[in-house]
């Protein structure tokens, strides 16, 4: 029996931001939070595990993200890349 407040994949592997079926409140997957923020998979990764990016553990090892805290981290990224090529 799988929580009604994660995002379920459909029959066919997809996850539902890549299906266009996505919502704001569904949590993303870490290959789904990479595609946005357009970075590799391990480069989440990498974040996750010096805590340099908000996420969630979700039943002990499984990693989502909120949308609105990748909103909010790729806009201190994005400045922190505007400062260092300046």
């Amino acid at each position: 029996m799988s929580p009604k407040h994660l995002p379920q994949s459909s029959s066919s592997g997809i996850s539902p931001l890549r299906s266009g079926l996505a919502t704001e409140e569904l949590p993303l997957t870490v290959r789904d939070a990479a595609q946005y923020l357009g970075v590799s998979v391990q480069t989440v990764y990498q974040w996750v595990e010096r805590k340099q990016i908000p996420h969630l553990r979700v039943m002990g090892r499984n990693i989502r993200f909120l949308k609105p805290d990748l909103e909010a981290f790729r806009a201190t990224f994005r400045q922190g890349v505007t400062d260092a090529i300046a």
